[in-house]
């Protein structure tokens, strides 16, 4: 019986998931995705499973979680016994630490603003902004 599934080449993969070749690669180096099945000429043939993952990688990397995270909710969702309960922890865990960044990143905008506030009409050689960044 032939097999129906569909099959892509690494370019048409990219250009279905919208995440480029060499990221493909990469992922299957760091095994979020599983290596493909090789054609008699040695060409890698993803499948239809390989573009569904691919899209939930990338999707993982839209919100920010990093590679060892998106390893552990792709175990989890790979798992039998795999539960909410487990996601809602890893997710939750990644909250706390965009909350954190988000903190930071606010921190920043302040000092900034500062700074340039601290330029405004200043028309000395001198620089408040390049003497606080050398302080």
């Amino acid at each position: 019986m032939t097999d129906l599934r569909a099959t892509y080449s690494r370019g048409q993969l990219a250009k279905s998931t919208g995440v480029k070749g060499e990221t493909i690669r990469y992922y299957e180096k760091c095994g979020l995705l599983n290596e493909p099945e090789r054609s008699g000429g040695g060409h890698r043939i993803y499948t239809d499973d390989h573009a569904a993952r691919l899209k939930f990688i990338r999707r993982c990397r839209e919100l920010g979680f990093s590679i060892s995270e998106i390893d552990e909710l792709l175990g989890l969702a790979d798992s039998q016994g795999k539960t909410c309960e487990q996601v809602r922890r890893t997710t939750a865990s990644h909250l706390d630490d965009v909350q954190d960044k988000i903190k930071d990143l606010r921190k920043m905008e302040r000092t900034l603003k500062d700074l340039i506030s601290q330029c405004k009409a200043n028309t000395s050689p001198d620089c408040p902004v390049i003497d606080v960044l050398f302080s």
